[in-house]
């Protein structure tokens, strides 16, 4: 992936597309930062709903197969204009820290930082191949300040029909 720069050109309308109720592709590696993990896949269902006139959105994922559910809170920061992406689980009843960015030619990216497995790590999220019914969410880490990437979770979003 390019490298990408936070723009300052985001808007409080940008994950408007998000909204609504999305069947769920996983695949994600067994060990976050080993390379040479295996890979999981499993499905789940998505629900997403808009508030603050779009500048927030709140968006609940549930994974029967797995056992668990999880939520992410999204809020846009009108002067930055920027985002942060919060992540919770109904495992740990907290908000993870946030990844902060933008979209640029329809491309989302959010970096912050936090700890896995006792080890700091630079998060980055990627939103990609947005339309109105496909989305596609990445999950990477890194351990040397974002030199090097390791993508360890992808989801693939597929609009649910009625």
């Amino acid at each position: 992936m390019t490298a990408h720069t936070i723009t300052h050109d985001s808007t409080a309308h940008d994950f408007d597309f998000f909204v609504g109720e999305w069947d769920v592709a996983h695949l994600r590696r067994r060990d976050f930062l080993d390379p040479d993990s295996g890979w999981e896949e499993f499905t789940a269902t998505s629900r997403c709903w808009s508030l603050f006139g779009g500048a927030a959105n709140i968006d609940e994922l549930s994974v029967p197969a797995q056992g668990w559910t999880g939520l992410t809170l999204r809020l846009f920061d009108p002067v930055h204009r920027t985002w942060s992406l919060n992540w919770s689980t109904d495992r740990t009843g907290r908000l993870f820290p946030p990844v902060t960015g933008s979209f640029k030619d329809g491309l989302g990216v959010f970096e912050g930082d936090d700890t896995h497995d006792g080890k700091e790590v630079r998060v980055r999220f990627v939103w990609s191949g947005i339309s109105a019914t496909t989305a596609r969410w990445e999950q990477a880490f890194s351990l040397d300040e974002g030199r090097t990437w390791l993508t360890n979770w992808t989801m693939t979003f597929t609009r649910s029909t009625p």
